[in-house]
């Protein structure tokens, strides 16, 4: 077969081969840290109509937008007009210059104001903050500023400074409790343990390390190239490297030969799939198919050329006695890789609750103070609409003020620009819920024949949904079918289907996995956020076309045990702790690589072969 006579080429130039691939690794990881910043980094839907007209506020106003404000909560009397101009002017300085703020004192509006009627809020706008990461690291700076200057210039009130990203800073400052510390270093310990055992010698765990760090590095630096004339998210900063460790540790696992031609076809099989999604328009569809194509191609490049050279070096790897498994836990397993399947049809895409971000801290403080005057949780989510020149910018209030579902909207006259305005519309739930996506559904109705842009933070899930998830049923059949057509011709139409079938269920179970302990666990988030469920079902669906084709070219079952264990160890060794959204995403890879493996096992038996069971150690 060619692939030996590559192997053999390849072992006549180790050393050259060697270089080339050390020089990959050293140029190139220097190559990708400096290109990350072509990489979009607004985690937003593009092409949406929330998008444009967030683009549109952003331009026009250079804040806002789909940057949710920091809300300012106060609990003074302000119905006076001496404390309402004091709130004023201590809003205007503090606030910095280019900020836009709107409160009670401002417009008169009771929706500003708590049940108690002393408790009042402002939304605050700071002057900068773009939709990328240094600009909601400003935003999250201005609100230290915020909440220090308002109790310096109102020493007689109660002071607090709460929104979205307060909340999510405050999530990542709080750092692992005693119990995540424990659960990370059990993960750190059983990764070490499991490649020991597998491997048994120190070349053989450092290996497949190498392979994924090589991995890694070339398919980022091919992602970042491709950046350079295509919009390309940041997300695939954390699908490529999470990948490319599995699929190293499953390859280094299995026989030489069975290796070669599993990469052969498992990185054909998944190329096909990824090259459909990278011509999708969505952005984050095609980030996601551009990073599993360039995995794919350096991988099976580093698997032909570079595994050899290692294998020469570490000598080859035991592979331990398969144990026996009881009968029924194949059924077990399918009916659970269902279910979570199932599961996955009630995901509800979002950021999480506001409640659910962090349990302490400043901004939790100013959350539960609002929540204790009686405040909806929807006014850290408001929406902006922009009034074109020659609008009524107090007609389009007034009309947006009785859609079911809102607070409050209100036309500010300091937030005209050139003839345009802006008119903020407060719901009383969050974008993330049934109530608040209604909300927003219905506003643009309201709104559909005034010529308006409905923007805001609250849009940014909707266009998700709308933009990307709508996409997935045209986008997912037509991959599983460029999949199946390169695994028809090796090893053939019945078990390239079972892999297929294998993969979709354990991109669709990763999924609901999510669903299970996210949305509807202990945590309660009420939603998954958007673009964790697409890196983490495209994640399981690779992983598990790699496995069913090294089963159907004769590999052992362990090789994929080993491999998902790994997998799993290391990305909660890494992301167990209290901020929810990188817990999130660590999780559902964990389950994706753990579904990856089960449906593997349980959908694909090689011709005329019983498929082994999982080692005793795994």
């Amino acid at each position: 077969m060619w692939t030996e006579r590559v192997r053999t080429a390849v072992l006549r130039h180790r050393v050259a081969v060697g270089v080339v691939w050390l020089l990959v690794l050293l140029l190139g990881g220097a190559t990708a840290v400096l290109g990350l910043g072509r990489l979009d980094q607004s985690f937003t839907a593009s092409g949406g109509p929330g998008h444009r007209a967030n683009r549109a506020v952003q331009e026009r106003y250079g804040n806002g937008a789909a940057v949710a404000p920091l809300v300012a909560v106060v609990t003074w009397d302000v119905r006076t007009r001496e404390s309402a101009e004091r709130l004023t002017d201590a809003l205007d300085r503090v606030a910095g210059p280019g900020a836009r703020t709107v409160s009670y004192a401002g417009t008169g509006d009771e929706g500003f104001l708590g049940a108690d009627g002393r408790t009042v809020y402002a939304l605050v706008y700071p002057g900068a903050g773009e939709p990328d990461l240094a600009g909601l690291t400003a935003v999250e700076e201005a609100a230290v500023s915020l909440r220090a200057g308002l109790r310096s210039a109102l020493p007689e009130a109660r002071v607090e400074v709460t929104g979205v990203l307060p909340l999510q800073h405050d999530s990542a400052l709080a750092g692992p409790g005693a119990a995540a510390l424990a659960v990370k270093a059990a993960c750190a310990l059983g990764l070490l343990l499991v490649l020991v055992l597998a491997f048994r010698s120190a070349l053989g765990v450092l290996a497949p390390l190498l392979l994924a760090a090589v991995t890694s590095v070339g398919a980022l630096v091919l992602v970042e190239a491709v950046a350079g004339f295509a919009e390309i998210s940041f997300v695939v900063v954390y699908l490529v490297p999470v990948t490319a460790l599995v699929v190293a540790v499953h390859r280094w696992a299995l026989p030489p030969g069975t290796a070669s031609r599993a990469a052969v076809t498992g990185g054909a099989a998944g190329a096909a799939a990824c090259a459909v999604l990278a011509v999708c328009p969505a952005a984050f569809l095609r980030s996601v198919g551009v990073a599993g194509l360039a995995v794919c191609a350096v991988g099976t490049a580093a698997a032909l050329t570079l595994t050899p050279v290692l294998r020469s070096v570490a000598g080859p790897v035991a592979v331990p006695r398969p144990v026996r498994r009881a009968r029924a836990l194949p059924a077990v397993g399918l009916v659970l890789l269902v279910l979570l399947t199932g599961a996955a049809t009630q995901l509800r895409v979002g950021n999480p609750e506001a409640r659910a971000l962090v349990a302490s801290g400043p901004a939790r403080d100013g959350l539960d103070r609002l929540a204790a005057a009686g405040v909806p949780s929807g006014v850290l989510n408001p929406l902006e609409v922009l009034v074109p020149e020659g609008g009524d910018a107090a007609a389009v209030a007034a009309r947006a003020a009785r859609v079911p579902g809102v607070l409050l909207a209100a036309a500010p006259a300091a937030w005209g620009r050139s003839g345009s305005a802006l008119v903020v519309v407060v719901p009383e739930e969050e974008p993330m819920t049934a109530a608040g996506a209604g909300t927003v559904t219905a506003l643009r109705s309201a709104l559909a024949d005034t010529g308006v842009l409905v923007g805001g933070s609250g849009v940014v899930d909707r266009d998700l949904v709308d933009g990307v998830y709508g996409l997935l049923p045209y986008a997912v059949p037509l991959a599983a079918l460029a999949a199946f057509g390169v695994l028809a011709r090796r090893p053939g139409p019945g078990p390239a289907a079972r892999a297929v079938l294998g993969g979709l269920l354990a991109a669709g179970a990763s999924a609901g996995a999510l669903v299970v302990v996210w949305q509807w666990g202990p945590a309660g988030t009420g939603a998954v956020t958007g673009w964790v469920p697409l890196v983490v079902g495209a994640f399981a669906f690779c992983v598990s076309l790699e496995r069913s084709a090294a089963s159907a070219s004769g590999g052992s079952g362990w090789a994929g045990g080993v491999a998902a264990v790994t997998g799993a160890f290391a990305v909660l060794a890494v992301g167990v702790g209290p901020q929810v959204e990188l817990a999130l995403l660590v999780s559902g890879f964990a389950a994706g690589a753990v579904a990856a493996v089960a449906s593997g096992r349980l959908l694909v038996v090689r011709a005329g072969v019983r498929p082994r069971s999982s080692p005793q150690l795994v």
